[in-house]
């Protein structure tokens, strides 16, 4: 892993954990050894970020100089922890972290009377059923809607029936039921809907689509507000 890189991973671990946090902690979750660790955090330091501690007492993110101080009121606060919370109900694994490393940014760059409202919010996500959780890799097509590129998917439709599709991935929708993939098949030549947990499995191709995901979508949305 690149140096630079290792420092942001480190970070936003600092952010990220109930502090003060251990050394041993810091070093597994970015995967250094401790001496490793120890020239980083000095690095961080030298850089302006603001660490209290030392080895053998943890660390604490007193002042954190690469994000710019953001102020909120206590429902918008609220509202955010409450949104995040949800994702990894709702997300696959990817997204669950992405929300986890997300609020600790957020919180990082609030006031110390704002980061303890956040950490002592009365907001709770608590689920006794979750939708299915995905079989395939969605991080892959989450990426090739950005990219505007093609996919390859294993479909199993509802009757039960396997086929190998090439598409156009337009949309992530979470419903109640699951995942639903907005798409244009390159079989069918039409527009479909796939339910994540019926992709078997997914793969990157470098077919790119680009510019017309913009257009396909909203003639979709469009069939389907219609509908």
């Amino acid at each position: 892993m690149a140096r630079t890189d290792r420092l942001f991973r480190l970070l936003d671990t600092l952010r990220r954990l109930p502090q003060p946090v251990t050394a041993a902690r810091l070093a597994d979750e970015t995967g250094v050894s401790e001496r490793t660790l120890y020239r980083d955090i000095d690095t961080l330091r030298a850089g302006g970020a603001l660490i209290d501690g030392a080895p053998g007492y943890g660390y604490t993110l007193t002042e954190d100089l690469a994000l710019p101080p953001q102020t909120f009121t206590r429902e918008e606060i609220e509202a955010l922890l409450l949104g995040l919370a949800e994702v990894p109900h709702r997300g696959d694994r990817a997204l669950a972290l992405a929300a986890e490393t997300a609020l600790g940014k957020i919180i990082a760059t609030l006031p110390d009377r704002q980061q303890r409202q956040a950490q002592h919010a009365a907001v709770m996500v608590r689920r006794a059923e979750r939708p299915a959780a995905p079989l395939a890799d969605l991080s892959l097509i989450r990426a090739a809607i950005w990219d505007e590129t093609a996919v390859r998917i294993s479909y199993v439709d509802a009757t039960g029936t396997p086929s190998d599709r090439r598409i156009l991935p337009l949309a992530t929708v979470y419903v109640d039921r699951g995942v639903m993939i907005l798409a244009w098949c390159v079989l069918r030549q039409d527009f479909r809907k796939f339910m994540a947990d019926r992709i078997q499995g997914v793969s990157a191709t470098d077919e790119s689509f680009r510019p017309r995901r913009t257009a396909l979508l909203r003639d979709y949305v469009a069939i389907l507000t219609a509908r």
